[in-house]
């Protein structure tokens, strides 16, 4: 009881000049806070993004398998990016050769591009997947005003468009109102038959599934003069056997292409990349803003140097009184403790303000394991920071504090 009495005391005290010293408290925990409100931004951000791909993907099926050009080596994110950046590279001529394959349900075939698209009110930038009827499907989407194109529709070439919710309430005012309308896409003019239902997620630089416009592949030349296609979606047939499907694709394309001119993914393999990419960029960023927390343990350390220092006589009588060389040490170190969770608690505020406002235009998410972390880390850089000031404080006998004054 008594034990905890002190302890109390200590604090109390701790608080008291703590408070007594307002701006040079804040001063110095300015770095802890700076650098805990980084950190928690930081990882919010990226796993907020990390989550929102990992939702887009799970929502496709785990029979999806994509095919893309160049080659993905197991486990590496960069050359996961290679493979999408390598070019449109193929042919209607592999996905009718994938069609025959028994162990796949669907083909489809598919490249984008970032492109212009007016409405005779306005004109805006959006992501337009060109494909075949059968991407709605694979996509998990559904119609909300209008119909999809179907395939007599591709087979015609007829210039229509489906649009994403987004597009269509941006380019037209409202999503009912887009049916039937015109829209000039690149330099040419596509005709709205359908409106996406409204599937939400992503946001500013992230774009939604809702922010994209559909157009038939075969209508879409001007685009892709060469008709080549930037990567194949397919589904298996069976869950149960996505390796032995994979491998019957790799026979097919390599009738054709070399063993470097293609990848095979399957959704464990591509959640895998997804996450390899994120928890590198995370330690980055992490890293990164890591250095100002060490900028505010050095900041917590010169200013409990000062104190120990200003407070030479209050140590010796306070040693004078009965205090022992431990009681001495825990005051200090609850003191640097204190500043530094306190400057914690007040980043964490910020972080947690800033990801509610960042929500409305990019994927962010706090989780409690970075909130125990943040506070953590924080009593932690008090403690470190805090040792040499406090032990200096507690080795000062009553005398020598008193006449060092």
């Amino acid at each position: 009881m008594n034990k905890y009495q002190s302890l109390i005391t200590i604090i109390k005290n701790s608080v008291a000049d703590l408070i007594r010293n307002k701006l040079r408290s804040f001063l110095t925990m300015l770095g802890i806070i700076i650098g805990i409100s980084s950190v928690i931004l930081l990882i919010s951000l990226g796993l907020g993004l990390k989550m929102y791909i990992q939702e887009q993907f799970k929502a496709l099926g785990s029979n999806l398998i994509i095919v893309m050009p160049g080659k993905m080596m197991s486990g590496g994110g960069a050359s996961y990016q290679t493979a999408m950046m390598s070019g449109f590279k193929f042919e209607e001529k592999d996905v009718q050769a994938l069609k025959k394959l028994d162990s796949l349900n669907t083909v489809v075939p598919l490249f984008s591009r970032v492109l212009d698209i007016a409405s005779d009110k306005e004109n805006k930038v959006y992501e337009t997947i060109v494909s075949n009827e059968e991407i709605f499907d694979i996509m998990n989407m559904e119609i909300e005003f209008g119909r999809l194109y179907n395939k007599g529709d591709v087979s015609k070439r007829k210039k229509i468009a489906v649009l994403g919710f987004g597009p269509a309430e941006k380019l037209f005012g409202s999503a009912e109102t887009a049916l039937e309308k015109n829209v000039k896409i690149g330099n040419q003019t596509y005709k709205v038959v359908g409106v996406l239902e409204k599937k939400g997620g992503g946001g500013g630089v992230v774009p939604s599934i809702d922010d994209h416009v559909f157009i038939p592949h075969t209508a879409a030349i001007s685009f892709n003069p060469g008709r080549k296609f930037m990567a194949l979606y397919a589904r298996a047939a069976d869950e149960q056997n996505i390796e032995q499907t994979k491998n019957d694709i790799k026979e097919v394309m390599l009738k054709k292409y070399s063993d470097d001119d293609f990848s095979i993914s399957d959704q464990k393999e591509l959640l895998s990349s997804i996450n390899s990419i994120f928890d590198i960029i995370s330690l980055v960023l992490t890293g990164i803003a890591a250095i100002s927390l060490i900028v505010g343990g050095v900041g917590i350390l010169n200013i409990m140097y000062v104190s120990v220092a200003e407070r030479t006589k209050e140590i010796g009588i306070r040693r004078a009184y009965g205090a022992t060389r431990n009681d001495i040490l825990v005051l200090f170190l609850t003191e640097s403790a204190l500043l530094s969770v306190l400057g914690g608690f007040i980043g964490l505020i910020i972080a947690q303000t800033a990801v509610l406002g960042i929500k409305q235009f990019f994927p962010a998410y706090i989780d409690l394991t970075s909130i125990i972390l943040a506070l953590a880390v924080s009593w932690s850089i008090g403690l470190i920071f805090g040792v040499l000031p406090a032990v200096q404080a507690s080795k000062l006998t009553p005398i020598e504090a008193i006449r060092r004054d």
